[in-house]
């Protein structure tokens, strides 16, 4: 039997297809090499800083950082750009163009491509000894050249394993100290939670979260009544740690079950029961647990008293700062509200986060540019720090996102230069960017309507203008389609 063509295309179209191939890959050499040019560029520049940096006087690490720290801020406000990740590209240009000089004339040459020399860099980078790494970076860039960035950097990482001279104890050892916890904002009201730990600890907790969701979906079968499913579904084992188990406090518990509010799939909620209703996946189960015990659960080890932290480390409840319009509380609308005025979140949350909020904030908006004319507080604090989370929002340095609960308020004009403590002399910085403003030469005048206009050491004008909010008027017509 004669194969089954695969698809119907005409000689014209894979005339054209062969031609753009050839095109894209010419655009993706000359694009390397434009990246090579950014590298060297960066890389000059974090070189530059270094130097005064080694010129300086200074003795404390925060004032030494503070010409890199004001580099990547001029180059973030020249590209749009986050500072942070403008010093992480300086970093690593630096790096490549010092220890893998070979790699960058290959990406300028177009021989590989941006992800390889990524690739080669971290994969790379735990080789201190410089006649060792070179002779690592030729046997990888060699693969790179006929190879994809992922089998590029499986393979990098298995040789630089073979080579290194420092055995693997010590290296896990100063890599543990990267330890911690980030969050990832994805679409839809969701979030990435990621946690680096050592990876037996990380892939225990995957483990055990699986078997637990494993254990309510049997429970679930069971309750269904469903014999044959039952016997088929195989029984979790459980192992006893050795450590004694966090406790779980759970206000609305009922004879050793939490009382379930939501049980479809797609509700996202910790508190639930395995009730014949139950259609989460394994993987949903596995969340929601895994929520359920870091929000509910108390560490087994508390070094903590009663004059430090009250009712010990259980005692701690995770806040949030959500941000609900009031169409959407009222149920007028299904308009999402926000965490942080950063992060959306669906309105059902919001709703049943609101009614459990111990007080409000009421914000008068301008109907037209959403800007905040006036803030009242029933249960009212300092009325300036209430109008200014309010208009705010997040740090108002050039690109940055950090909430409100992660800034402090700055004196645009110095309070020790005479600055007042004005609405109009005040807003919120981040750690990081009121510690620049304050030991650089970056300067913040305020405009009337709460714009800042940030002045660089190199003479650079950026105006950040106040966080709009985005406004829904009802229109009481009916949809165009």
């Amino acid at each position: 039997m004669p194969p089954i063509p695969l698809r119907e295309t005409s000689s014209a179209d894979d005339d054209r297809l062969r031609v753009l191939v050839a095109a894209i890959r010419e655009e993706s050499i000359r694009a390397a090499g434009v990246h090579a040019s950014l590298v060297r560029l960066r890389a000059e520049a974090l070189q530059i800083a270094l130097d005064e940096i080694a010129r300086s006087r200074s003795r404390t690490t925060r004032e030494r950082e503070m010409p890199v720290r004001s580099l990547a801020l001029e180059i973030a406000v020249a590209t749009q750009s986050h500072d942070l990740t403008v010093q992480r590209e300086l970093s690593d240009a630096h790096t490549l163009t010092e220890k893998f000089a070979a790699t960058v004339d290959a990406l300028e040459e177009g021989r590989i491509g941006v992800r390889h020399a990524q690739a080669i860099l971290e994969t790379g980078i735990v080789l201190d000894d410089d006649a060792t790494r070179a002779g690592w970076e030729q046997v990888v860039l060699a693969r790179a050249e006929r190879d994809s960035p992922g089998r590029v950097r499986a393979f990098g990482r298995e040789l630089a394993e073979s080579v290194h001279p420092v055995g693997m104890t010590v290296r896990h050892a100063r890599a543990a100290v990267t330890r911690g916890v980030s969050v990832r904002d994805l679409a839809d009201g969701m979030a990435e939670l990621s946690v680096i730990l050592p990876a037996t600890v990380a892939y225990g907790i995957r483990d055990r979260l699986k078997r637990q969701a494993a254990a309510i979906r049997a429970a679930a079968v069971e309750a269904e009544g469903d014999g044959t499913a039952a016997a088929e579904a195989p029984t979790p084992r459980v192992h006893a740690p050795e450590a004694p188990a966090p406790r779980i406090q759970a206000p609305e518990a009922a004879e050793g079950r939490m009382r379930t509010h939501e049980t479809s799939a797609g509700a996202i909620g910790p508190t639930r029961n395995a009730g014949p209703s139950d259609t989460r996946t394994l993987a949903q189960i596995g969340a929601d647990v895994c929520a359920d015990l870091l929000l509910t659960a108390t560490p087994a080890v508390d070094p903590t008293d009663d004059s430090v932290c009250p009712g010990g480390l259980g005692a701690i409840r995770g806040h949030v700062q959500v941000t609900v319009p009031v169409l959407t509380l009222l149920g007028c609308t299904d308009a999402g509200a926000s965490i942080d005025g950063l992060t959306p979140i669906d309105p059902d949350t919001a709703r049943r986060l609101a009614a459990q909020a111990p007080g409000w904030d009421r914000i008068l908006c301008d109907p037209v540019t959403g800007s905040v004319l006036e803030v009242d507080r029933y249960a009212p604090t300092t009325s300036q720090r209430r109008f200014l989370a309010a208009r705010d929002r997040h740090c108002r340095a050039p690109g940055c996102r950090a909430p409100i609960v992660r800034c402090q308020i700055d004196h645009n004009h110095e309070a020790h230069e005479g600055g007042p403590t004005r609405l109009d002399n005040l807003c919120h910085l981040c750690v990081r960017h009121h510690t620049l403003k304050t030991e650089t030469e970056w300067t913040v005048t305020q405009e009337s309507d709460g714009t800042l206009r940030f002045r660089s050491p190199l003479g650079q004008e950026h105006r950040e203008r106040v966080p709009s909010r985005v406004v829904f008027v009802p229109d009481a017509d009916p949809p165009p389609f």
